[in-house]
């Protein structure tokens, strides 16, 4: 199984789970944003030009992601 990466800002509440190569930064082309009426939050999906999903912007991420995951992630508010 493929790890994927995974960053966090605690004092942002945000997450964001990547679907790409690490050695690679493609471009968000599109964002499409989830309704948040339906997700009870917001959650972005971003696409590349070619309209391949390249990772998922999770904010309120305490409220939708599993804690583990948290705890993993990559910190970027330290």
């Amino acid at each position: 199984m493929t790890d994927l990466r995974v960053t966090y800002d605690a004092q942002a509440n945000a997450a964001y789970v990547y679907f790409v190569d690490p050695q690679t930064r493609p471009r968000v082309a599109h964002m499409y944003p989830c309704d948040p009426i339906e997700v009870d939050g917001m959650i972005n999906l971003d696409f590349d030009k070619d309209g391949r999903l390249v990772g998922i912007e999770v904010l309120a991420a305490d409220t939708k992601l599993p804690q583990y995951l948290l705890d993993a992630a990559e910190r970027l508010d330290t």
